[in-house]
């Protein structure tokens, strides 16, 4: 059965996600021409309130509808899917359902080391380890996360969302694996040929060379919206748990 809750959130909340898009981003100091995008940090604040599946239909909602108003551009329409898959897996998380969502985020990451940009493998290998090993570390954090959660009680019934402290540093570290769950789809996206090569122009030795240097930006970029992420969600769940909003 649909649960009324859900419906009427997801319309506000892809909304929600539209607003942002349009909304400048944070620059990043010490890399001209990079910013925060703030619509990925609410990617995972859907998962949080709205679960897997709402919660990645609200983000995929919201990146169409961002997607048209910003003039429909090829260099955005291969990475469409991954603020749903963001707040998919923060949404499996959160259901208890570690295992599929471990299981989903690896399978992302393994496909990248199969991706042109990184064979032969014996030759590029660093290409590889370059671009997924905050992935990796991200995917590791899994375990602890989703063990401390079931522990705390968080997702469930009973839960209660203790002031800052502990469960913030929950919040944030969950947003840090959404986050990085959408950058590793990103990037195994990017690393095929008919994406870099036909829509980007890229040559793949440019390619590899983009990911050699992304690890000097682009993981604390993805802390900094875990951050933004976890602020915003906090107050909004404790919000929504003391109308009686949060399910289990």
């Amino acid at each position: 059965m649909i649960d009324r809750r859900l419906v009427a959130l997801t319309a506000p909340f892809a909304a929600l996600y539209f607003i942002m898009s349009i909304l400048p981003g944070i620059p990043v100091i010490g890399f001209p021409g990079i910013t925060i995008e703030l619509e990925a940090s609410v990617a995972s604040i859907f998962g949080m309130i709205l679960g897997s599946y709402a919660g990645a239909s609200a983000a995929f909602i919201g990146t169409i509808i961002a997607f048209f108003y910003g003039g429909a551009t090829p260099f955005n329409l291969p990475f469409i899917f991954c603020p749903a898959l963001n707040a998919f897996i923060v949404g499996l998380i959160f259901k208890n359902r570690s295992k599929i969502a471990f299981t989903l985020f690896a399978m992302v990451i393994v496909a990248f080391w199969f991706t042109p940009v990184v064979h032969p493998v014996l030759n590029h290998w660093y290409v590889g380890l370059a671009a997924t090993f905050d992935k990796i570390i991200a995917l590791l954090l899994m375990v602890p996360v989703t063990r401390t959660l079931k522990t705390r009680g968080v997702g469930s019934e009973k839960a209660e969302l203790r002031p800052l402290g502990v469960s913030f540093t929950l919040l944030l570290l969950v947003s840090f694996i959404g986050n990085q769950a959408d950058s590793a789809l990103g990037s195994t996206i990017f690393a095929i040929p008919p994406v870099y090569e036909v829509i980007f122009g890229l040559k793949p030795d440019v390619v590899r060379w983009l990911f050699i240097v992304s690890p000097f930006a682009y993981p604390v970029i993805r802390g900094l919206q875990a951050l933004i992420s976890a602020s915003l969600g906090f107050p909004l769940i404790r919000a929504l748990r003391i109308r009686g909003w949060i399910w289990s």
